[in-house]
């Protein structure tokens, strides 16, 4: 089933965005970067709020010195947007799924 949240919410668990807290050093670059509100600081540590919210832009991972985040970039539905803006096309992940982006 399809979200919606802020206006963009996609698939629920499809998402490629890992997380180790252990590795966090609390620096809050994650929440700064994300627009979609994934990160939120508590207790001197990122906490992931929602993962399904994450488009997959990778501006987390690629802004985290401690190497905490993983997410496979331009995979999801973010991609598939832009690519939609860019070409003027219907937004497409590639997959067979009706309910994709």
């Amino acid at each position: 089933m399809v979200h919606q949240t802020f206006g963009l919410r996609y698939l629920n668990n499809v998402v490629t965005l890992s997380y180790e807290s252990e590795k966090c050093m609390g620096c809050g670059r994650c929440e700064e970067v994300c627009s979609h509100r994934v990160f939120d600081m508590q207790e001197g540590k990122a906490q992931i709020t929602d993962r399904d919210l994450c488009i997959e832009c990778g501006a987390c991972a690629l802004n985290c010195p401690a190497g905490a985040i993983s997410v496979d970039a331009g995979v999801g539905c973010a991609a598939a947007f832009i690519i939609g803006w860019l070409t003027g096309k219907e937004p497409s992940c590639g997959s067979s799924d009706s309910e994709c982006c």
